[in-house]
């Protein structure tokens, strides 16, 4: 697949403010899957320094909820303002499991490199997203993911790298299955084609997380690890 969109974003912004894998090439693939129009109502979720949610504004005209806990909302509203976008993005800080949102708010609700923090169990979508969503409204996310289920046979190679807490997120797209397939229809779940660049445009940046992420993704070496790409409309 070929990222033109992304390839339009000014590069040293993108590194400046990347804190993973290259989340508009994530969301370049993941928004080419949903029917996105001018003037909906969009929950990014987990946005961190707001990338995602200026994709989603500049691209497709919507009007995005940018929501995280670690960033806060002063430093991604003047990001937002410099771009001349705070007409379109309203930034928030707030907690996943607690949102200051009306039932059936949003149109859509996405979420890139977060999901897997909040969502990996069995309440989550159901108690948090469902609520939030109008009728027939999208939930599209992409978050890390395991080729296959790893946890009781962890390659050798990758102990180091792999912590409990990061084992407890990462998982396969059979493994997520469930905790979609009962609230949403036209259900697509996949291994999504931008691992490789999301992962290189990364590790290309001096953040020191990103040196220290060299080290595993060479280890891994296209083995098990995966980014997992999530659609589908409300039931």
């Amino acid at each position: 697949m070929d990222f033109d969109v992304t390839g339009k974003y000014d590069k040293t912004f993108i590194q400046e403010n990347m804190m993973g894998p290259n989340s508009i090439i994530i969301l370049e693939e993941l928004t080419g899957k949903i029917p996105l129009k001018k003037g909906m109502r969009v929950l990014d979720l987990g946005c961190g320094n707001g990338l995602t949610s200026i994709f989603l504004a500049k691209e497709y005209g919507v009007k995005v909820f940018a929501l995280d806990l670690w960033i806060s909302a002063t430093d991604n509203y003047s990001r937002f303002r410099e771009l001349g976008l705070e007409d379109l993005i309203v930034p928030i800080h707030a907690d996943a499991h607690s949102m200051p949102f009306s039932d059936k708010y949003f149109d859509v609700v996405i979420s890139v490199d977060a999901y897997h923090y909040f969502g990996n169990n069995d309440t989550f979508f159901n108690e948090k997203i469902q609520p939030l969503l109008k009728s027939n409204g999208i939930f599209a996310a992409a978050f890390p993911g395991m080729k296959y289920e790893v946890h009781d046979n962890v390659p050798d190679e990758m102990n180091r790298y792999w912590n409990e807490e990061a084992l407890s997120m990462w998982h396969s797209a059979e493994w997520w299955r469930p905790k979609f397939q009962k609230n949403l229809n036209n259900l697509k779940i996949w291994e999504m084609t931008c691992f490789k660049q999301a992962w290189d445009d990364w590790l290309s940046t001096d953040n020191p997380y990103a040196k220290e992420d060299r080290k595993m993704i060479r280890a891994d070496n296209g083995r098990y690890m995966n980014i997992i790409g999530v659609t589908g409309v409300l039931k």
